[in-house]
Parts: C-alpha cells; structure tokens; sequence
C-alpha cells in the first residue's frame, strides 16, 4: 500500500462539481437480493438533467472526495494478465464504458461475489479530465500535460424505489498520483472493512 497524495485528490474534487464535471459516461445495474441483475443502464453523463445528474455526481464523489489513507486506501494492482479482473477494468475504460458485453461481464461477477441478501446498485463512471501543465508559480497553464482517463466504480444500498444512496464500497482506477496516471495502482474505499472484503479479494487487492 502506498500514501494517497492529498493535493492529487484536492485537484480531481475540484472538477466534481456540477458545472466542472469531467464525468463523460455512466453505466450500471441494479441487483436483487437473491445475487441476480434486475435492470441495466448505458448512458452519457453529459446527457443527465437536474436531479438526476446532481444525485449520479454526489455518489460519484463519495469516493474522491474519501478521507485519503483512512477511508480510501491505496493498493498495487497485482497486474493486467490475461484472464486478470484488471484486465478486463482496464478494457472498459479504455472502450470508456461502450462495450455493453464487457460491462454485463462485470456486472455479473460482481453479482457473484458480494454479499447476497439486500438489493444493492453498482454504477461506473467514466471519466477525462485533461491535466493543466503547472508553472514554476505552482499556477495551473492553459496548455494541458495530459488527460487522465478513469474509472469510477461504486457499490450503494438502493431502497424499494431502486435508488441508491452513500456508497460502501468502491474505487478510482487509475490511481492519479504527482499529477498523472498511474495504472498499476488503484484507490479503493470502503464505509467497513470488514464489509468490503469480498469486494477487496474478487478484486485480487491485498489487505
């Protein structure tokens, strides 16, 4: 485990905001409590109005917006192998989410390794967010050094509605540390450890 730079996460939160948002795509299911998916969705952010935006955002920024080192903790991914879960991560956020095979793939493993007994939501948010060259003043430039392009994935407790509320668990992949990405870590949260095991281990994170 390595120390999350909390000036790295201070630069992401900044842009989670309703009007500065870099959030490109969101996709997700919904899973009952007997383990099976019971609906899916694959949309553009960009296209979410009002309410609907605002409450997708706020469960996107429980996880950034984590206590850095406490409630979000830094991992080394054990690699992008053939066959790897982070292979398969890493290929979603390259096809930002568009591959509705890949995202079905991992909806159901997912499915297949939580804890059964509740209905719950995943969600998972693509992301580009074009990195500002920083000047010798530490004042950010027009010119942009490069864009980091991320997952976002987060599991929430959904009521009889099917509407999510505060996440338990989840990460940001690529982990964004000095400023730039970094794909062979991750920095996954958690509301309890305990409860987020089996996530930490279908995960292959060490902890």
């Amino acid at each position: 485990m390595g120390q999350i730079n909390r000036d790295d996460m201070l630069e992401l939160t900044r842009r989670f905001t309703s009007a500065r948002s870099n959030l490109v795509r969101i996709a997700g299911a919904y899973i009952d409590e007997e383990g099976y998916i019971d609906g899916t969705f694959n949309t553009s952010f960009l296209s979410l109005k009002g309410a609907e935006k605002n409450r997708c955002l706020d469960i996107a920024k429980a996880i950034p917006f984590a206590k850095p080192n406490e409630e979000l903790i830094q991992y080394k991914i054990p690699g992008l192998g053939p066959g790897s879960i982070w292979q398969m991560i890493y290929a979603i956020r390259e096809c930002e989410l568009k591959n509705d095979a890949l995202m079905l793939n991992l909806y159901e493993l997912i499915a297949e390794k939580y804890p059964k007994g509740r209905p719950y939501a995943i969600y998972v948010y693509y992301g580009a967010y074009d990195v500002p060259i920083k000047g010798s003043d530490k004042s950010y430039q027009d010119e942009s050094e490069e864009v980091y392009k991320y997952l976002i994935m987060v599991i929430s407790p959904v009521d009889e509605e099917q509407v999510p509320h505060s996440p338990e668990a989840g990460f940001l992949y690529p982990a964004f540390i000095n400023r730039s990405t970094d794909i062979n870590h991750v920095n996954f949260y958690s509301q309890d450890y305990e409860e987020a095991r089996e996530l930490m281990t279908f995960l292959d994170l060490e902890g």
